[in-house]
């Protein structure tokens, strides 16, 4: 007999924000069999409403979990038949949610028909991971050009490091805006040992891998590269460092921005 969690009814809810690329958030995801099953059936428990994405985006479906089984998740269907078939066909699924404020986001690989409580729904197989994100993780922080943060990125061939100017920030990476002329990137490229003064907070050391590159053309008429990285196995203390930053500046904004700063 499988073990399986009885869940609440979900709550009348619209469809959450679309899923965000989990590779670029490594260090949130959870892998232990455990670890999954355990948050599985808390959405399980509390009923929380998932929007399911497939058909790259093009289509969605609201659903909850029904039961958590040893091996599978049971799921509610759709209560339009157009959209149930297209989801049975679909070769990956992409299932979304906020738990206690908590952003959760996993992936399914097929769903198969099946029937919980005589009722028809959803069968998958249990995700292999679980993207757990708390708000201050995955917020970026956009970072106007006067703020002038800068990250330090050795070169290879053993000359000064270029200094670029960070655009955005978040815990799971940033955007710098590097002139054509100064290096040559793509999409793909590590480098280690980058560094970034935090005002008021403290000196981080990161690796960078180029995930996005595309040119832009400055209200000057000069052309730079924007460059979105992702930090590679970022230790925690230097994680903690970055969300620091990240509060502490939301924070001294808001305060400006209402006139108590």
């Amino acid at each position: 007999m499988t073990d399986s969690a009885q869940c609440l009814p979900a709550p009348s809810l619209p469809l959450s924000d679309p899923p965000l690329e989990a590779t670029d958030y490594r260090q949130f995801l959870l892998h232990g069999r455990s670890e999954v099953i355990f948050l599985l059936r808390e959405l399980c428990g509390t009923g929380d409403r998932i929007s399911l994405y497939f058909n790259d985006g093009r289509d969605s479906l609201p659903t909850q979990i029904l039961a958590v089984e040893d091996d599978s998740i049971v799921l509610d269907r759709s209560g339009d038949p157009a959209i149930n078939q297209r989801a049975l066909v679909a070769d990956r699924l992409f299932a979304v949610t906020r738990h206690n404020k908590v952003r959760v986001q996993f992936t399914l690989s097929r769903l198969f028909e099946t029937r919980h409580q005589d009722v028809a729904a959803f069968r998958s197989t249990l995700p292999e991971s679980v993207l757990r994100l708390q708000r201050r993780e995955f917020y970026r922080l956009a970072l106007p050009v006067a703020e002038s943060l800068k990250c330090r990125i050795p070169l290879d061939d053993g000359k000064e490091a270029l200094t670029a100017n960070i655009i955005d920030i978040s815990g799971g990476g940033l955007a710098v805006m590097v002139p054509p002329q100064g290096m040559l990137l793509s999409e793909g490229m590590e480098f280690s040992n980058c560094r970034i003064d935090l005002p008021e907070v403290g000196m981080v050391a990161v690796r960078l891998e180029v995930r996005t590159l595309f040119e832009l053309t400055m209200p000057s008429g000069v052309q730079v590269h924007r460059a979105g990285c992702q930090f590679v196995d970022l230790p925690g203390n230097m994680l903690t460092l970055v969300q620091r930053y990240v509060i502490k500046t939301e924070r001294d904004r808001k305060a400006r921005t209402t006139g108590l700063a």
